[in-house]
């Protein structure tokens, strides 16, 4: 019985997952305001494969999820580093976000009406009885 309630407690505990990676502060001391993307990539790395890479600037994001039996999964940590480049690849600003800093975006559910009629896959199949020539589908003339 002891085991069953062990058990039982077990699987409605907290789990926590980690996602990303963001450099850790000592790494992130090597870089500075004028260096190139070389040295930045040699002192803190590129961003993964998971993060977001462009031109203009370099994405590193991690977060933190507490999953809890039934409940949804719930973001409690959230870090991302923002390394912005100039057009000759060199370093204009280094910024750090955290979950404080996100914004919620509403989606909108609006539904758009369509101008496809319903009708069933019978009504289909007759409607095109009417549209066949017989002289073509056998090849002829």
């Amino acid at each position: 019985m002891g085991l069953f309630l062990v058990l039982g407690l077990a699987a409605c505990s907290e789990t926590f997952i980690n996602h990303g990676f963001v450099p850790p502060p000592e790494d992130l001391a090597a870089v500075s305001i004028g260096d190139s993307r070389e040295t930045v990539a040699a002192a803190i790395g590129t961003p993964g494969a998971a993060g977001v890479m462009r031109d203009e600037a370099w994405f590193y994001a991690a977060y933190r999820v507490r999953n809890f039996a039934y409940r949804a999964p719930e973001v409690i940590e959230r870090q991302i580093l923002a390394v912005s480049f100039d057009g000759g690849g060199r370093v204009t600003n280094i910024e750090e976000f955290g979950l404080e800093d996100g914004q919620i975006v509403q989606l909108s559910r609006r539904v758009t009406t369509s101008s496809v009629r319903e009708i069933s896959f019978l009504q289909q199949i007759l409607s095109n009885f009417g549209r066949i020539n017989v002289g073509d589908a056998l090849g002829g003339n």
